[in-house]
């Protein structure tokens, strides 16, 4: 219920963290849902299962490692996955720092390489840093912080 509150009633642009989630909205009728969460290979099979049966399965990618692991395992049915690449910009629990010279080549090559079979989306950056603070201030420098690293990066 709060779900088809936050999205206006579309069903659609929702994100989540589990792959659990995704199959009850999917369930629920939703169509368009980013799992909020790097790609791991042991995941790779439900998330395909996902993405065949939805309009949009949108996914995460981080490494050039995860890259290769869909681009090994295309989409059946002219599909293909839609990808974000995770930044990290301070959270440290998942992604590549947006500093890191690595990051440019990745988005690169997800953006240059198979368009038909994977397809970058944009970039991710999620501010769970901010769980610690203390006070509004300190939240707010978060995110200014984190909206620099990323216009930064995506300047690039």
């Amino acid at each position: 219920e709060g779900a088809a509150l936050a999205t206006g009633g579309s069903r659609r642009g929702i994100v989540v963290s589990t792959l659990a989630e995704a199959r009850f909205f999917a369930a629920g009728g939703f169509d368009d849902i980013l799992y909020a969460f790097p790609v791991p290979r042991w995941r790779l099979a439900e998330c395909s299962e996902l993405a065949q049966r939805l309009q949009q399965f949108q996914v995460l990618l981080d490494s050039p490692q995860g890259l290769e692991m869909l681009l090994q395992n295309p989409l059946p049915g002219g599909k293909r996955w839609l990808v974000w690449l995770k930044l990290d910009c301070g959270n440290a629990r998942a992604g590549i720092r947006p500093t890191d010279p690595e990051a440019l080549a990745l988005a690169r090559a997800i953006a240059q390489g198979s368009p038909e079979l994977v397809t970058l989306v944009g970039v991710y950056a999620h501010c769970g840093n901010t769980y610690g603070c203390r006070d509004i201030p300190a939240i707010q420098a978060i995110a200014r912080d984190t909206t620099a690293a990323v216009l930064e990066f995506v300047t690039a």
